[in-house]
């Protein structure tokens, strides 16, 4: 009875802090810098958060350490709904490959929604001759190492979809890593690189323009902007699914209450009309899912990329 009583003042005590929040602003994490496709998605909803709130969310860019700035940041903060954190798909990658015990996605940093998710797409120069990705493979088997691919190096989600073809269809493609992701795009028109896999709004007016190819999509379904790509399935190579995803988490610690109703309100808003429109002119999927559905989504990432990972023999240091 005495345990019974006190987990019923604990819940008792949860919802009226949730009811008594938020009583001054929030802040919002971002990993990325401003401009980024992350920030822009911040940017995007933050407002409107703030009106359904009635406080407002001060979006905080904290760039570096490929994400991991922000995230051990977000980690040492209180657990009381007033720090939310963006996290990126590197958070799930860097504790897979270079875990920090401080900021491990669903057990330090716990799970609110999904925000946006991207397919990435597979694009070739135009002075590679395959016009599919069967004949790209085929001539990466007729000429070893004599194509490259662009990643945005050591554990970047570009590096492990291009070590998951080349482990799925046995070719041999050499990498060429950059900085970060976006950053080959001048080397890929010029011809300097022959691969590269990259979100459709980075892409959509080269390959529309023709000065690059689109081979496929790494995604379940087409693109409904972009519904002449092919998915990597219907190239011949099921199971080929990479994208570029992002969520909000808060500190272990903080009450169900508040991690559902910040879950309530961001779905209002990733649910909207104009949020929806926009999203599908990026070529992106608007989220919104319950806090149990997005860390079992994490976990599959994270158990999908760690057997690539040993499969290619990836490792970064701390």
């Amino acid at each position: 009875m005495v345990r019974f009583a006190v987990a019923v003042l604990l819940l008792c005590a949860s919802h009226a802090f949730a009811q008594a929040w938020p009583a001054r602003p929030i802040r919002w994490i971002v990993p990325t810098g401003p401009g980024s496709a992350v920030d822009v998605n911040a940017r995007r909803v933050a407002p409107k958060l703030a009106e359904a709130l009635g406080q407002p969310v001060i979006v905080e860019n904290k760039a570096g350490a490929n994400s991991m700035l922000g995230a051990r940041e977000a980690a040492r903060a209180a657990p009381d709904g007033y720090t939310i954190y963006q996290a990126v798909i590197n958070n799930a990658l860097n504790d897979v490959l270079a875990p920090d015990a401080c900021c491990v996605l669903n057990e330090k940093l716990v799970p609110v929604t999904r925000l946006y998710t991207t397919p990435l797409i597979m694009v070739v120069n135009l002075e590679v001759p395959a016009k599919d990705v069967q004949e790209y493979v085929a001539l990466a088997k007729a000429k070893p190492a004599s194509l490259t691919y662009a990643s945005g190096g050591p554990g970047s989600i570009t590096q492990m979809l291009g070590e998951l073809l080349k482990h799925t269809a046995g070719i041999d493609v050499r990498e060429i890593p950059y900085k970060a992701i976006g950053a080959e795009l001048p080397d890929l028109t010029g011809g300097h690189v022959a691969t590269a896999y990259l979100s459709p709004v980075v892409i959509r007016e080269q390959v529309r323009a023709g000065r690059l190819r689109a081979l496929a999509v790494a995604s379940r379904e087409r693109l409904s902007n972009l519904p002449d790509i092919p998915t990597m399935a219907e190239a011949g190579f099921p199971g080929i699914e990479a994208s570029g995803w992002n969520g909000i988490f808060v500190p272990v610690g903080t009450p169900p209450a508040i991690i559902n109703r910040l879950q309530e309100e961001i779905g209002k808003v990733l649910h909207l009309k104009e949020v929806q429109d926009d999203a599908y002119q990026l070529g992106t999927v608007a989220g919104g899912e319950k806090p149990d559905d997005f860390a079992a989504f994490v976990r599959g990432e994270k158990a999908k990329w760690n057997e690539v990972a040993k499969q290619a023999g990836i490792t970064i240091e701390k």
